[in-house]
């Protein structure tokens, strides 16, 4: 069984097209509550792939103004997700 709700996006910027051409890292916001085993299975059923290594990492939300109501955007989780070499997701090919 394949837990689809713990993968929510992928990332794509900058810095993380750098990291997918450079080291074959690829990015994703995930469930604050998933482990690096959970998110490593996931992605290995999901996209057919070997992965080598995950690192997570808790992003706290930015507080935000609007005039005098302040407000703060939510927290997430941020999966760097490392590939085996010659392992390649055709999602992120074309962008």
């Amino acid at each position: 069984m394949i837990d689809y709700d713990l993968i929510k996006r992928p990332l794509i910027t900058e810095k993380t097209n750098i990291q997918k051409e450079v080291s074959n890292q690829l990015t994703f916001e995930v469930d604050r509550r998933a482990n690096r085993i959970e998110i490593k299975r996931a992605i290995e059923q999901m996209f057919k792939v070997n992965v080598m290594s995950v690192r997570t990492m808790q992003v706290k939300g930015k507080r935000k103004r609007r005039g005098r109501i302040e407000g703060k955007r939510r927290d997430w989780k941020k999966a760097i997700v490392t590939l085996k070499p010659g392992e390649r997701i055709e999602f992120f090919e074309g962008v």
